[in-house]
């Protein structure tokens, strides 16, 4: 192609620093992407040398990411499983003062979740992230000096001794939001979706090791201590050595990472440049990050992510009591949470691969919510003990229809926020607002509803059932306004074809166009 040249390097910005460099993207035949440059400048973007680029993000960076989620979704889920084991019991502790517990554990959640996403953004989430696990690591493997619910409640709350302030919760707090932002480093907008998905499967993987290894240390009688905490002592420790690996091995940025050549990291900066960020690796500025609430759909994603929390944090929370309604012992009830917990990671990433192969997110946002809504629905309204099948299938469904909503979700809005600040600051508010909501599920779960949970099912699938209106009805605005964006401009633009460097001001610029 004539006029065509290679990558420029990283270094050849303006002296201004201002991003508008690019004026259009678009593909060839052979579906390398070609990169229109506003002073009539064209380089390309080779597919082949992209598709290696990418394999070598998928090795290095994921797996590392899916296993600090996966001890990270261990310790959060343990509680459930111990409780199967006798928790209440050992620890002498009242009918509701397992749902106090849960409870604790949210609040310093919700709180710290944002600041430390600012401090994710200033020092790098490849630093703060395994330091966050390292911390909340050592408040699990702490579990095994408590003795009473004070202590319990000190833990998942403050730390012992007290200097050490509720750090379980805090530790965990950022955790989602900075490996979202993380992997927007590394990979385009259409790339997304299943990435964060293999990501986020390690949660479902958890809940289903979880209820494996709770069946195997269940088996321990007569130890030191009860057979319980053997279950935060193995997962502690776990979180800690791989904390202390992810901070050797994860790469501060793509155009920091040792494993790749200086090619390959022009390479990497570009198609994050092109199809990410206005700005690749901008500076933290707050009075620029909270830009984004002043539009009115950031407040919407955020009546989703309520309505998402919900059955996700139930599930989440309360899998093994559901599944302990069909009438099965301890032992077989913790190895009957499996089977659910891995069919929903495989849900998880058909609908993300979908969604990424047809670059559509909120249908298949609405559909996870329907699978939910069913699962709560079909399960509060039959006879579990003359249904088991019937019970135990939407059990499946309850699984199916948590995660998918969630990466998707998140996925979605990270999808149309090009400036990297406002993109991080919307993620650690949305992501502890969705997990706040344990807060409702930890106590619509009450004992005194035990074993049945009406109230507590008949709530989750209401927010799940609102959960799909409220997608439907965004996902129509925003082809809507693309539609109405087309007729001023005269043309048919679709999202993938202006370059996220035109769209530093989101939807006020006339080039912008939703990825729905």
């Amino acid at each position: 192609m004539a006029g065509m040249q290679k990558l420029p390097d990283i270094e050849a910005k303006s002296p201004s620093g201002e991003p508008h460099r690019t004026a259009s993207i678009s593909a060839d035949v052979l579906g390398n992407t070609i990169v229109t440059k506003q002073d009539g400048e064209i380089f390309i973007i080779d597919e082949k040398a992209e598709r290696a680029l990418v394999w070598k993000f998928d090795i290095r960076i994921l797996p590392l990411l899916a296993l600090m989620y996966l001890f990270n979704a261990l310790d959060k889920s343990n509680l459930g499983n111990a409780k199967t084991a006798g928790l209440e019991k050992d620890l002498g502790m009242t009918a509701d003062q397992y749902n106090i517990l849960l409870s604790i554990f949210f609040v310093p959640y919700v709180l710290t979740a944002p600041f430390l996403g600012m401090l994710g953004k200033i020092y790098g989430p490849s630093r703060v992230l395994p330091c966050m696990m390292f911390f909340f690591g050592t408040m699990t493997l702490l579990t095994v000096a408590v003795y009473n619910f004070g202590g319990l409640v000190t833990l998942r709350w403050v730390s012992i001794p007290k200097a050490i302030t509720y750090f379980l919760g805090m530790a965990e707090s950022a955790f989602f939001p900075l490996v979202i932002y993380y992997q927007t480093q590394f990979y385009r907008r259409g790339e997304l979706a299943r990435r964060l998905a293999i990501f986020y499967a390690a949660s479902n993987i958890a809940g289903a090791f979880s209820g494996l290894l709770a069946y195997g240390v269940f088996q321990i009688q007569g130890g030191a201590i009860w057979s319980w905490k053997y279950l935060f002592v193995i997962e502690g420790s776990l979180s800690m050595a791989m904390a202390v690996i992810a901070f050797i091995f994860l790469p501060r940025s793509a155009a920091k990472a040792n494993f790749l050549t200086a090619d390959e990291k022009k390479l990497a900066y570009y198609r994050i440049q092109v199809d990410s960020s206005a700005i690749v690796e901008e500076k933290f500025q707050l009075r620029e990050a909270v830009q984004i609430m002043k539009h009115w759909t950031s407040w919407l994603i955020l009546a989703i992510e309520i309505c998402l929390g919900i059955p996700l944090q139930s599930v989440t929370l309360f899998l093994p009591q559901i599944v302990a309604r069909l009438g099965y012992s301890t032992v077989k009830t913790n190895l009957y949470t499996v089977a659910p917990n891995i069919t929903g990671a495989v849900m998880l990433l058909v609908l993300a691969f979908a969604s990424d192969y047809t670059r559509w997110r909120f249908p298949f946002i609405a559909l996870g919510f329907f699978f939910t809504f069913c699962g709560f629905i079909i399960y509060a309204s039959i006879d579990v003990q003359a249904d088991l099948q019937v019970a135990y299938f939407a059990c499946f469904m309850m699984t199916w229809g948590t995660s998918a909503p969630s990466v998707l979700l998140d996925t979605w809005y990270n999808n149309n926020i090009a400036d990297e600040n406002r993109r991080l600051f919307l993620t650690s508010i949305g992501v502890p607002i969705a997990n706040i909501m344990g807060l409702v599920s930890s106590n619509i779960f009450r004992s005194q509803d035990a074993p049945e949970y009406i109230p507590a099912l008949a709530t989750t699938a209401a927010f799940g059932g609102m959960g799909i209106v409220l997608t439907l009805l965004l996902g129509a605005y925003m082809i809507f306004d693309n539609k109405r964006r087309d007729r001023r401009q005269g043309r048919k633009v679709r999202a993938r074809d202006v370059p996220t460097e035109l769209l530093q001001d989101g939807p006020a610029s006339v080039d912008f166009r939703w990825m729905y």
